[in-house]
């Protein structure tokens, strides 16, 4: 699969984005290819664990909006497609482990989040990010951050797209693990071979009953997204604000 690398180690199946050079921005295809590579491990009843992680300084900077068109390559599609992986990993009877090697912006936030265990490096950081663009979250974002931190929270990473570091994300609830970097690579090995040796008919009941009751409003939270941002994308608002993100400038908002 282009752009993810896909391996077995034991009862472990590791994807990993591997885009380092655009800080492991999604395209299409690796959306397409992470949701099936996900769905197709049912296939496997000896893989007990799943691990997403990304190659080189960044887990996921969200969609790829590099080039000369970012709004041509952000669309409703796109948002089905980051609804469709999300759903893919909370579907999924197995737990899944992120492994949060750097920053998850954007898409790449609500993809960590979905995760049922979150090993994050010291120096790894989240951050919604729409609100830059002049776009909202989706990807399941306003259901799975509310889950994890309360209504105030939420508004303010959503809101004011503010990045929050490791150590915060964990004190807020947002991760399950941070570690210094020198300690990453083993605690992340660790934790993932705790969970393949664990009950895998234990797991798959626990995560049904958990995600059931904090994100029993996940099909509506991808509702609600995909509705508002099919009115944000066809704004000035997101023209402008795709653009001067390509520009590497500061955006000027309207509200048209």
């Amino acid at each position: 699969m282009a752009d993810l690398l896909v391996r077995r180690e034991g009862a472990a199946l590791w994807l990993t984005l591997d885009r380092p050079d655009s800080l492991n921005a999604l395209t299409g295809e690796m959306v397409a290819d992470l949701a099936e590579a996900l769905r197709g491990s049912t296939a496997d009843a000896d893989v007990r664990v799943v691990v997403i992680t990304g190659t080189g300084a960044a887990f996921c900077a969200g969609a790829d909006l590099g080039g000369d068109d970012p709004a041509g390559k952000y669309d409703g599609g796109s948002v089905d497609g980051a609804n469709a992986l999300v759903r893919a990993v909370t579907d999924l009877a197995v737990p899944v482990v992120c492994g949060l090697n750097g920053v998850a912006a954007g898409v790449g936030m609500p993809l960590a989040l979905a995760c049922d265990l979150v090993v994050a490096a010291r120096s790894a950081s989240l951050t919604l990010a729409f609100t830059r663009i002049g776009l909202m979250p989706d990807g399941g974002a306003t259901a799975l951050v509310a889950a994890a931190v309360g209504r105030a929270r939420t508004m303010r990473l959503a809101l004011l797209s503010e990045r929050i570091d490791a150590d915060e994300a964990h004190a807020a609830g947002l991760v399950s693990h941070v570690v210094d970097d020198a300690d990453y690579e083993q605690a992340l090995a660790d934790v993932v071979a705790r969970v393949a040796a664990g009950p895998p008919l234990a797991y798959a009941a626990t995560k049904k009953a958990v995600n059931a009751t904090t994100l029993g409003d996940l099909e509506g939270a991808f509702a609600r997204e995909r509705s508002g941002q099919s009115v944000l994308l066809r704004t000035a608002d997101a023209t402008e604000g795709m653009a001067a993100f390509a520009a590497r400038r500061r955006p000027t908002f309207t509200g048209e």
